[in-house]
């Protein structure tokens, strides 16, 4: 299967806005900017790992470590939800974008 980034991106939004709830409208213009910005490190990530170069364990402690407390971070900075929120956001955001990885490498989910 291939790997739609640009759809996997809208899904991640679409988490982040379930878990923001009421807040979302109050940062969805700044999360598709910041998630934009990030649209080619996230693709040189996830390319890295389709081909070999970047094995699965460091593929996610890298999503899960950096990528995720950028996106956490972000939504922080915003001072409109609690850290717990954001941290539910941001995780949200990741495993959609993990499952979309694991599913385009033909891997179970």
């Amino acid at each position: 299967m291939k790997f739609n980034l640009d759809q996997t991106l809208k899904d991640m939004l679409a988490a982040m806005q379930g878990e923001l709830g009421k807040d979302w409208h109050k940062v969805r213009a700044v999360m598709e900017q910041f998630l934009e910005r990030r649209k080619l490190r996230l693709k040189t990530l996830i390319d890295g790992h389709a081909i070999g170069q970047i094995n699965r364990t460091k593929f996610e402690d890298r999503l899960n470590t950096v990528e995720k407390m950028h996106l956490e971070a972000q939504i922080n900075a915003l001072r409109v939800v609690s850290k717990a929120i954001a941290q539910k956001a941001a995780n949200a955001a990741i495993e959609v974008l993990e499952k979309a990885v694991r599913v385009s490498l033909g891997r179970i989910v």
